[in-house]
């Protein structure tokens, strides 16, 4: 088997779709993979949950083994990135350590971050349509998940079809404003750090 010597370094660009639970960012991360022409992974947070063994976890573990496998799930992506892989992350930054942890790992000029919204009402309709999250889910981490305020680019759900926003998203890429995103919040957290 012939070893690949000499691959060029390059670093990976990260879509981060962040929104609720149910606001459809896996399926707008399902299109994307077909419309970007460099290949590129989807890494969703919740198959890192689901590649947990079945193993018990007592009640009061639970925030221990959660947090660790968000940890992991953010260092995971940034490794990827790091090796020179595109990574499509869809992920729900509804506690803000999750987003200060983004913020600590990831190149911030290598972040498209895309704020994926969708009104309670239609999150509680597709919450009950799947029937496999807990009624409630969504509108808990509605407050949260947007409350940095600060995106490269946003769609709602609720009037574009997954399609659409995959294809505004793939559009924006090749003329990404600077600062982005996770500079602008970074030289924000900086700015707080410093005063």
């Amino acid at each position: 088997m012939r070893h690949l010597t000499g691959v060029p370094p390059r670093r990976g660009l990260v879509i981060l779709l962040n929104g609720t639970s149910s606001s459809g960012k896996s399926s707008i991360a399902a299109e994307l993979l077909r419309l970007l022409d460099e290949p590129c992974f989807h890494m969703p947070v919740d198959a890192f949950h689901a590649m947990r063994s079945p193993a018990p976890v007592p009640p009061e573990r639970l925030d221990t083994v959660l947090h660790r496998t968000w940890q992991g799930y953010h260092r995971a992506v940034a490794g990827m990135a790091a090796a020179g892989n595109d990574v499509v992350m869809d992920h729900v930054l509804s506690a803000e350590w999750r987003l200060a942890d983004c913020l600590s790992l990831f190149v911030p000029r290598d972040v498209v971050f895309v704020g994926v919204h969708c009104p309670l009402e239609e999150l509680e309709r597709r919450e009950r349509e799947r029937g496999d999250r807990p009624p409630g889910l969504a509108a808990r981490q509605l407050r949260q998940v947007h409350a940095h305020g600060v995106y490269d680019i946003e769609c709602d759900t609720a009037t574009d079809s997954p399609a659409e926003c995959a294809r505004r998203i793939r559009d924006f890429l090749p003329a990404r404003p600077t600062p982005t995103a996770f500079e602008k919040l970074r030289g924000t957290d900086r700015a707080a750090e410093d005063s």
